[in-house]
């Protein structure tokens, strides 16, 4: 029973998405229908992409571009962009969560070469920013997050479509999240001369280069990709994956998030079921329909845009107006998008940072930019 409280507590979501499947399980009796509900594609190429990523990490690739980037400035100002910004490019190409569990420790430690009284500053502010830029810049990307692999699975759109869907959420996200930095950061007017960046023994292992390692985990990437686009078949990264895995690196396999895998399968049962459910169903979409853009936002801010993503795709068929809201809903509280649990998690292990403090500042900052980008959404409707 202990280890069960436990395995709950860590694991939250994927144990609300159980307890609803089985729940709807005791309404629809589980039969032949079941295999079908379902999205195998999108929980292979999730797979797929969650491997050579944790690959990347492996090699220590991203870690190296960041310092790389760093050596070049000496700035609060600077170093703050340069941090900011690898999340919100990188987190459309490796995922927002996967972009905060990277950086975010980085950022820590870069922090901590700081003087104290700039630490004390910088370091909540900074991180509430890398967190905002990661939710941001993932969403312009069909990989850049788990709920827009899904949906972009479930419509007829190309990827450049899907880019250019998001392209305007984007674009301003980044002016803003510039703008922000200035204000919060620039506004110190001293700089700060970066001490050289220490690279210990285990890291110098991480990163001694492996051309063989480093072709791999690209081809496979690129395979990947193909499988997004739908030019290759799911099938044929994930074998390629599997076979590399098992043959050459079984440790990546221990890097994948099964729990989100977990919980997109329960989460599909428990769709799946009430589909079958004529009555909820009927009232569901009466619900949602017309409004899928800020039904979205408010179901996200309760279960995270993830499973608000799942979920209301059931009930509704304009894909693109819950790719936006699933979005834009990963904006406001702090379950809105389960990556900002990752930077909370980094920064309330930290002396400088309070974390009644972090939650009020976080709050604001997703608010301000939420309520931007829901005007663009109103402007760029108005003129559809």
């Amino acid at each position: 029973m202990k280890k069960l409280m436990l395995f709950i507590k860590r694991e939250i979501v994927l144990s609300i998405a159980i307890v609803l499947a089985v729940v709807s399980a005791i309404w629809v009796h589980p039969d032949a229908q079941y295999p079908g509900y379902i999205d195998y594609r999108t929980l292979a190429v999730l797979f797929c992409l969650m491997t050579v990523v944790a690959g990347f990490r492996k090699l220590g690739f991203f870690d190296l571009l960041a310092e790389k980037l760093l050596a070049r400035t000496k700035t609060v100002t600077g170093v703050a962009f340069v941090l900011v910004f690898l999340c919100f490019f990188l987190s459309m190409v490796i995922t927002n969560d996967v972009a905060l569990i990277t950086f975010v420790p980085f950022t820590i430690t870069i922090m901590h070469k700081m003087e104290e009284k700039l630490r004390r500053k910088w370091m909540l502010r900074v991180i509430v920013i890398q967190t905002l830029a990661a939710n941001l810049g993932s969403m312009f990307t069909p990989i850049g997050n788990p709920q827009n692999l899904y949906l972009f699975g479930m419509s007829d759109d190309t990827a450049v479509a899907f880019l250019r869907l998001m392209f305007p959420y984007t674009l301003v996200s980044g002016i803003l999240l510039a703008g922000w930095i200035i204000l919060c950061v620039a506004g110190s007017g001293k700089n700060y001369e970066k001490t050289e960046i220490k690279i210990t023994e285990k890291t110098d292992r991480k990163r001694h280069f492996n051309m063989g390692k480093y072709a791999a985990c690209a081809t496979l990437l690129f395979i990947s990709l193909l499988a997004v686009g739908r030019i290759l078949p799911y099938e044929i990264p994930l074998g390629c994956v599997l076979i590399y895995t098992l043959l050459c690196e079984r440790s990546l396999l221990k890097e994948v998030d099964y729990s989100l895998l977990g919980t997109f399968a329960a989460l599909f049962i428990f769709i799946g079921n009430l589909g079958r459910m004529q009555g909820v169903h009927d009232l569901l979409q009466q619900m949602v329909n017309g409004r899928e853009v800020l039904t979205a936002i408010v179901a996200s801010q309760f279960m995270s845009n993830v499973p608000a993503a799942i979920l209301l795709s059931g009930f509704t068929d304009q894909i693109k107006a819950l790719i936006i809201g699933t979005d834009l809903g990963g904006l406001g509280t702090l379950i809105a998008s389960m990556a900002s649990l990752i930077s909370f998690k980094y920064a309330a292990g930290e002396k400088e940072i309070k974390t009644g403090r972090y939650i009020v500042v976080f709050t604001i900052a997703n608010i301000v930019f939420l309520l931007v980008l829901l005007g663009l959404y109103s402007a760029i409707s108005q003129t559809a």
